[in-house]
């Protein structure tokens, strides 16, 4: 089946395209988008992965879902079109770097700049139908992103996870501690982003260990 998505991940990835569960999640996605309004675009379900080659990975952060509403999804995960409002979560993404390693808040929450520089921003459901949150779960997206991640883990070295909420905590059975950093803290979101979001110096921790593994340090916001 030929799935259109950066070349670097068609081949690290392969097997997963031709696997019965993915040909079914792309009849499923098919029919979705023709019955019903679903985001994001088409031609950015796989965003996450263009802006970012497979050999370019030195940072995951992992998100659950798609935002719903319109305009909103862009194909990576917090991370939403320079003309559609910051959301909370990301509001508090962005303080919290502030806190941590300083540099401007911008008035945008397009984090596009993240990806290119390697960090893979990564939903574990790739598209949802319009004000349905969770409506593409359990179709076959997580067996996907769940081979991402195991992917990443098995034939990459020195990457460093970022896991937020129990959601993305789940995630870390995946995961060869030994060889990658993994990173854990409360969600953003402003339902918990005070029980152990705020503090978790997380960007800090990201670019020390970049920088001892002689990679380049993530630039997450532009200096004052």
């Amino acid at each position: 089946m030929d799935v259109r998505i950066e070349p670097s991940w068609k081949t690290a990835l392969q097997e997963e395209f031709e696997k019965e569960y993915f040909r079914e999640l792309t009849e499923f996605v098919k029919d979705e988008y023709k019955s019903a309004t679903v985001f994001p675009p088409p031609k950015f379900i796989f965003n996450a992965f263009d802006l970012c080659p497979f050999n370019k990975v030195s940072v995951v952060i992992l998100g659950q879902d798609p935002y719903h509403g319109k305009g909103q999804a862009h194909g990576l995960c917090f991370s939403v079109p320079e003309d559609i409002a910051v959301p909370p979560s990301l509001k508090n993404i962005y303080k919290e770097i502030a806190s941590d390693v300083g540099g401007v808040i911008p008035n945008h929450g397009n984090l596009g700049d993240w990806a290119k520089q390697g960090v893979l921003l990564l939903n574990a459901t790739l598209t949802v139908r319009s004000g349905q949150a969770g409506s593409h779960q359990h179709k076959g997206w997580e067996e996907f992103t769940d081979a991402v991640i195991r992917t990443i883990s098995e034939k990459k070295e020195n990457v460093v996870f970022i896991l937020w909420g129990r959601y993305a905590k789940d995630k870390k059975v995946l995961i060869d501690g030994t060889k990658h950093l993994i990173l854990e803290a409360a969600h953003p979101s402003p339902f918990s982003a005070y029980d152990g979001f705020f503090g978790c110096k997380h960007f800090s921790k990201t670019n020390e260990y970049l920088k001892a593994h002689k990679k380049d340090a993530i630039v997450w916001l532009d200096e004052k």
